[in-house]
């Protein structure tokens, strides 16, 4: 593919696959292997641009970026990072919709490697299980803390509970900010990015609407 054309998708944060696009030797190198190389990676590109390493506050910068990279900011891509969805029987049968609201969203755009910050909105309708409340937002960091889309995220979240809940009835709603838009390019800080995906019951206008209506309350505590 020609680069205009792979800068037209980057640019207008356009995913090539619902799944994470990964290699399948992915995890052959251990994470200490990892850092050791984008330590060095690191260090060629500040040395590119004219950086001075040798500078106290410049010295430990490649190692600080390769180990926050393994380890927290694309720690997703792990799957043995991938939080336990246990699942409990729904013995005092609620049988109304739950919503974890406001989830928090760190994130980073696949395009530039800029950040995506923002909240998550989560439900389900029980279908005879249900999962702990912190679960759903250890979902929400898992998806998030790898190069993402934020279409990909919110499927992602949706279908790892569907998975795990056995049941279609699974919405999430994200609105982020994306700083490839906000930092660069046009440049503008208020705009942020809002994106929906529902399953089963969460289809129908009424379920849907209940939802949205649910994340729009002010939280008063």
């Amino acid at each position: 593919m020609k680069i205009e054309s792979l800068d037209e998708i980057g640019e207008n944060h356009i995913a090539t696959s619902a799944e994470t696009p990964l290699r399948k030797d992915a995890f052959e190198l251990s994470d200490k292997e990892k850092i050791e190389l984008i330590k060095e990676d690191v260090t060629r590109i500040l040395t590119t641009l004219g950086m001075d390493l040798n500078d106290d506050s410049l010295r430990g910068t490649p190692n600080r970026v390769a180990k926050m990279f393994v380890n927290e900011i694309f720690s997703g891509l792990n799957p043995d990072k991938k939080p336990s969805t246990s699942t409990f029987e729904n013995s005092y049968k609620y049988g109304e919709m739950l919503v974890e609201k406001n989830i928090t969203v760190y994130s980073t755009c696949e395009h530039h490697l800029l950040p995506i910050v923002g909240k998550a909105h989560v439900a389900y309708i029980s279908s005879g299980r249900v999962v702990g409340l912190s679960k759903m937002n250890r979902i929400v960091d898992y998806f998030a803390k790898r190069p993402q889309v934020q279409e990909r995220l919110t499927m992602q979240i949706v279908q790892e509970l569907q998975k795990a809940l056995g049941t279609k009835d699974v919405a999430c709603v994200i609105d982020a900010k994306h700083l490839c838009v906000n930092s660069r390019g046009i440049r503008d800080i208020e705009s942020s990015t809002v994106t929906a995906e529902y399953g089963g019951k969460f289809k129908e206008e009424q379920t849907r609407k209940e939802f949205l209506n649910y994340i729009s309350l002010e939280s008063k505590i």
